[in-house]
């Protein structure tokens, strides 16, 4: 097979720290010759451990995509509200695209994306990692092979955990929905992506309900500062304290917005001067903490999904439930099924490998389908095509539609 090229356009945690080092693991397959970020020490880093020309290491992705093509794809991830200008021009210039998740904020925005890869005949391949991991594609191949009879409903549960959930959808880029995009788009299209391919029929009914309870201002304590560090008095009691998050008892990784996580002087002098140092109850965020959504398939199948900032555990969960068994399933780093069988009366327990790295696996999955994707044109069961991935973001966008309304939406 031989080696494909690419190039990152936003070389952040996903671009640059969880889908590029397919190179340095598989490097007669893959090789990153360019890279535009913004930021300095990114840049450099990422510059030195590919060794990528100085001549196509950028601050922008105007400047790497003003260049005639010079690599066979091109990994698209910059932030959510930047994916639809650099994947349009990169499709005009020629590249494959690897996507990072979601298409883009809009529905006609993605429509479009897709429609420009038709037009130019180039593959999309969206960032949709679950696909790729073995808890997944064991649940799949047991419900197409019978194993619980016919499905007739689901239960998932996005369990986003409260730190995860204070760091990335408060504190962090995807906080706000105007400058990032709604929680159901930005969290669980992965989710909807998963479900849509489990069932295996056209959803024609969706609604949802949801709201940011918690995380605002009135709830905020008593005296509590607009930083953590301007002398809190709540630093103690309080879990989302950002020195005991990131530093004392490092609750999650600094890695966000330090390129030294493990430094805590560091990390504690960027926490005076970034957004990961704000109070949880005094951001700019506005996105739900907790939302439902409900989904009725052509096939007669019905699907509640729910996802909630305030879990214990970074996990998701699901029961799905079949004429002839139950299965119920955990994704964390110890992935299990549980099935059912009604009429043998008996429980079997199934575990699939668990990968911790990486979604459970998940990214390293995805970039050896894309790669072999580009460089042979076999295309795996898992890998979708970039309408298929369409669709399951038309079913975000209708979900917060009907959350939004409070109607139900319908789909001809």
């Amino acid at each position: 097979m031989r080696q494909v090229t690419a190039i990152i356009v936003g070389g952040g945690l996903r671009g640059g720290f969880a889908y590029a080092p397919y190179a340095v693991s598989h490097p007669h397959e893959f090789k990153i010759v360019g890279v535009a970020e913004p930021i300095k020490e990114r840049r450099e880093f990422l510059k030195e451990k590919y060794q990528i020309d100085e001549a196509h290491c950028f601050e922008s992705w105007e400047q790497i995509l003003e260049l005639p093509k010079f690599a066979d794809a091109a990994m698209i991830c910059t932030q959510d509200q930047m994916h639809f200008e650099p994947a349009m021009m990169a499709l005009e210039q020629g590249y494959h695209l690897l996507l990072e998740k979601p298409i883009a904020p809009t529905e006609e925005e993605c429509v479009a994306i897709a429609d420009k890869a038709t037009e130019k005949d180039l593959h999309v391949v969206v960032c949709h990692v679950l696909r790729y991991t073995t808890l997944f594609k064991t649940i799949k191949k047991l419900l197409d092979g019978g194993r619980i009879g016919q499905v007739v409903a689901m239960n998932h549960n996005e369990n986003v955990n409260h730190i995860h959930y204070s760091h990335s959808f408060v504190r962090g880029n995807w906080g706000n929905s105007k400058t990032s995009t709604p929680m159901i788009l930005a969290k669980c299209c992965h989710d909807l992506d998963i479900i849509q391919w489990l069932i295996g029929s056209r959803c024609t009914k969706v609604s949802s309900f949801g709201e940011l309870t918690y995380f605002k201002a009135k709830n905020a304590p008593e005296g509590a500062t607009m930083r953590c560090q301007d002398g809190c008095p709540h630093s103690a009691t309080c879990p989302y304290d950002a020195p005991t998050v990131y530093v004392t008892e490092k609750k999650w990784g600094a890695s966000a917005f330090c390129m030294e996580p493990n430094n805590s002087e560091k990390v504690l002098a960027a926490l005076k001067e970034n957004d990961y140092g704000r109070c949880v109850f005094h951001s700019d965020n506005d996105v739900v903490d907790h939302q439902i959504v409900t989904l009725n398939f052509e096939n007669g199948v019905t699907v509640s999904l729910t996802m909630c900032a305030f879990t214990k555990d970074f996990t998701r969960t699901l029961k799905i439930m079949g004429t002839q068994g139950e299965l119920r399933a955990i994704f964390d780093n110890k992935p299990q099924i549980e099935i059912h069988d009604f009429i043998t009366g008996q429980t079997d327990i199934i575990y699939p490998s668990a990968v911790v790295n990486g979604h459970g696996g998940g990214d390293t999955g995805l970039m050896r389908d894309f790669v072999r994707l580009i460089a042979t044109g076999e295309r795996s069961t898992e890998l979708t095509d970039i309408q298929i991935s369409v669709a399951s973001h038309v079913l975000a966008f209708a979900a917060e539609a009907s959350r939004v309304t409070g109607k139900t939406m319908l789909f001809e």
